[in-house]
C-alpha cells in the first residue's frame, strides 16, 4: 500500500494555485499532495475531474474540500482512495441540498457574498473591491490582491448542483469553521459541521490556505497521519 496524502479541491472564483501555501508546508512535512483545478462548469463536471485526480494521485488519501469544494468533496468522496473528508468553511451537504440552499442554512443570516456577485449571460463573477473584502479580508493586503487578480467566473449552475453521493455517510470527516469567515456566515458552518465526525473553530476569515497555511497544512497532515 502506497503511503497516504492529500486531494485539494479549492472553492468558487479560485483555481488550484489557491493551495500553493498549503502544498509547500505539506511537502515540508512529507506529506504527497496534489489541487484540482476544477472546470467550474457545473457541480458533476467537477465531481468528475475530482474522481479523475484521485485516480491518477493513486494514494490513500485525505481530500480537502474549502468552500463550494465541500459540495465537490461530498460527492467525490465515495472514490475507492478516500479514507477521510476535511471541510474547510465549506458545504458539507446533504440530500437534495446546493450551495445556494441548505435546509440547515433557511432560517440563518446571510453575508453580502450575493451582493457582490457580477452576472454577464451564464457567467457569475466577484466584484474586485467587495469580493476582496469578503474573502481576503484577514489576509495582508499584497496577499489579497495577488489572489484576487487571479479569481476567475464561474457558471451559473455551479450553484444549483446537488451532490448524487453523500459520501460524510460512510466516510470520517473533519469540519473547519472559520469564525469570523464574511462569505460563508459562521452559523451557518457551524450548523453544516453537526454533519462531521469532529469540528475545530478557527477565528479566521473566509480563505485560511492564504492567511494561515501552515495550520491549514498540519491539519491536513494530522489526518493523514491518523491513517497510518
Amino acid at each position: 500500500m502506497t503511503a497516504p496524502g492529500a486531494v485539494l479541491v479549492h472553492g468558487l472564483w479560485h483555481g488550484a494555485w489557491c493551495w500553493d501555501g498549503v502544498r509547500a508546508e505539506l511537502d515540508a512535512r512529507g506529506i504527497a499532495s496534489v489541487a484540482v483545478e476544477l472546470p467550474l462548469t457545473d457541480l458533476a463536471a467537477d465531481v468528475r475531474a475530482t474522481r479523475e485526480a484521485l485516480d491518477a494521485f493513486g494514494h490513500p488519501a485525505v481530500l480537502v474540500g474549502h468552500s463550494y469544494g465541500g459540495a465537490v468533496v461530498t460527492a467525490a468522496g465515495g472514490h475507492p482512495l478516500v479514507r477521510e473528508l476535511v471541510y474547510v468553511a465549506a458545504f458539507q451537504l446533504d440530500e437534495g441540498e446546493s450551495v445556494s440552499r441548505t435546509r440547515t442554512g433557511e432560517a440563518l443570516p446571510d453575508t453580502r457574498l450575493a451582493e457582490a456577485m457580477r452576472v454577464t449571460g451564464d457567467e457569475v463573477g466577484l466584484d474586485p473591491q467587495l469580493g476582496r473584502e469578503l474573502l481576503y479580508g484577514d489576509a495582508d493586503p499584497e496577499v489579497a490582491v495577488a489572489c484576487t487578480a487571479q479569481l476567475r467566473p464561474v457558471h451559473r449552475l455551479v450553484f444549483r448542483g446537488m451532490p448524487e453521493v453523500i459520501a460524510w455517510r460512510t466516510v470520517p470527516s473533519t469540519y473547519v469553521v472559520c469564525t469570523e469567515d464574511l462569505a460563508v456566515h459562521p452559523d451557518l458552518q457551524r450548523a453544516l459541521a453537526a454533519r462531521a465526525t469532529r469540528t475545530v473553530q478557527w477565528p479566521c476569515g473566509h480563505s485560511p490556505a492564504a492567511t494561515r497555511p501552515d495550520a491549514v497544512a498540519a491539519l491536513i497532515a494530522e489526518r493523514v497521519q491518523a491513517l497510518g
